[in-house]
């Protein structure tokens, strides 16, 4: 058997990260098993639809690396087949019209939660005769159609992570399958997708279990197989809520704009939920497809550390050739306006000097933003508390400094020549290494902190080093 997948985002706006989690888990069950994944767009909520956002899906899908088979299937292109599904139903007595206002049923809403009875719809119109059907219909009478669910009994459904779940079919509502505009609702569309695809597994969110009955009862009415359902856990914020802005970021496009590799970001959501071993915590796509059993996925919600990511990147950034480097940190230089969009040979030369310098010490791409400041601009003023430590007042650190100009005037400016000439002067001076170099580096970089002092020191060059410790000489 061909092991089929798919995945039916609506575009409703950004696609979420635990939307892309539950892709990657499909995409990779069906070419783990050299099967098929499909992209299907669920836009049949036209109120919802937002434009833009299936560009954004696609966008974000094969950014992270996830393709899909053949054409993408729009659900609104295919509402003659639902209404046709939905009319043999009608024919068959499983389903009915329902006439009821949405006045109406707001008032039955409110009268069965003041009366302490489980939400729902009331089935006024489970019964009603042709003869009022046919009134109403020759009246003009909007109406919907909704599912007669058996009544009485139980509906058994089977969750591969889960084993058999059983529902009394005495709490389950008869839900909407075609709203009054004529479009399916998420019930109704997805199983007659579901079964024209043939989809073998669905893999979705666990707030999906509530209403697995009714979809099992209705592929049971169709006389249609039933897919293997899996229902993932959420993914949950470190508040233990579910994964939201309050969190930070939560949508794809969110972090690819802070300067998340797919690489990290496939990497780190294998594993929210899945693990191969112990041991192992490096995957790349194509070593994930080779080892992911979706049976092994676990039940219980996974918590998503932005800190874990955070250390996936900077992995994956540290592993980066630098031209590789280059390609992927130029629009964070352009978008600081360090550089323009079209950089000259001499910039292309500075940054690939910068590169390797920052390389082991950022962990997101939009950190060059804040941490290559110095390298393109002076610092313009300076917090004096950063030259005072412990054995070295303000006044110490200006004496350093202006004692160590001389040296650095006549210094070639490679990283030998400095470091050389430095620790001669620390040697000369009877200083410990951190008094001499850290009134430097903050003179130079306005902050304690930088990429080696050599290293930096040679890429801004004499003219600018100079320049700098003395403005830094002149405000202190």
């Amino acid at each position: 058997m061909e092991i089929r997948t798919r995945f039916a985002p609506s575009p409703t706006g950004h696609l979420h990260i635990g939307g892309l989690r539950s892709a990657l888990f499909s995409y990779l069950w069906a070419k783990h098993n050299n099967g098929k994944f499909f992209l299907r767009i669920e836009d049949t909520d036209r109120s919802r639809y937002v434009e833009g956002a299936v560009e954004g899906i696609k966008k974000s899908l094969l950014w992270a690396g996830i393709s899909w088979d053949e054409d993408i299937i729009f659900q609104s292109e295919r509402l003659d087949l639902y209404q046709k599904a939905a009319n043999k139903l009608l024919e068959e007595e499983k389903a009915y019209r329902c006439f009821c206002s949405e006045s109406r049923l707001e008032r039955v809403r409110k009268l069965r939660e003041q009366n302490k009875l489980p939400s729902g719809y009331d089935r006024k119109c489970r019964n009603l005769t042709k003869e009022e059907i046919d009134e109403h219909i020759a009246n003009g009478d909007p109406y919907v159609i909704r599912l007669k669910v058996p009544l009485e009994g139980e509906t058994i459904c089977n969750d591969l992570l889960r084993g058999e779940i059983r529902f009394d079919n005495s709490t389950l509502e008869d839900i909407v399958l075609i709203k009054s505009d004529g479009f399916p609702t998420y019930h109704m569309a997805h199983v007659i997708d579901d079964n024209d695809m043939k989809i073998t597994h669905v893999t979705r969110g666990e707030e999906w279990i509530s209403s697995m009955p009714v979809h099992v009862i209705l592929f049971n009415m169709f006389g249609f197989d039933l897919p293997v359902y899996v229902h993932l856990p959420v993914v949950l914020g470190e508040s233990g809520k579910k994964l939201s802005k309050r969190d930070g970021a939560s949508s794809v496009a969110e972090f690819i704009e802070a300067g998340y590799l797919p690489e990290a970001i496939i990497n780190y959501l294998a594993l929210l939920g899945w693990s191969y071993d112990d041991q192992t915590q490096i995957f790349d796509m194509k070593k994930l497809i080779e080892l992911f059993d979706i049976s092994k996925v676990s039940k219980a919600s996974a918590v998503f550390s932005y800190e874990k990511l955070d250390w996936y990147n900077g992995y994956y950034i540290r592993n980066l050739s630098l031209e590789k480097f280059y390609e992927k940190a130029l629009p964070y230089f352009i978008k600081a306006n360090y550089v323009n969009e079209s950089p000259t040979p001499q910039e292309e030369q500075y940054i690939k000097k910068i590169l390797p310098q920052i390389q082991d010490r950022i962990f997101k791409l939009s950190d060059i933003i804040s941490y290559c400041k110095f390298f393109f601009k002076s610092p313009e003023n300076y917090n004096k508390e950063d030259f005072i430590d412990k054995g070295r007042d303000l006044q110490r650190s200006k004496e350093i400094l202006e004692k160590v100009l001389p040296v650095l005037e006549n210094s070639e400016f490679s990283e030998k020549d400095l470091e050389e000439n430095l620790r001669i002067f620390i040697e000369k001076e009877n200083l410990k290494v951190k008094d001499c170099f850290m009134p430097i580096r903050v003179a130079i970089c306005g902050s304690r902190f930088s990429p080696g002092l050599f290293e930096t020191l040679s890429i801004i060059g004499k003219d600018e080093t100079i320049k700098r410790i003395k403005n830094a000489l002149s405000q202190l």
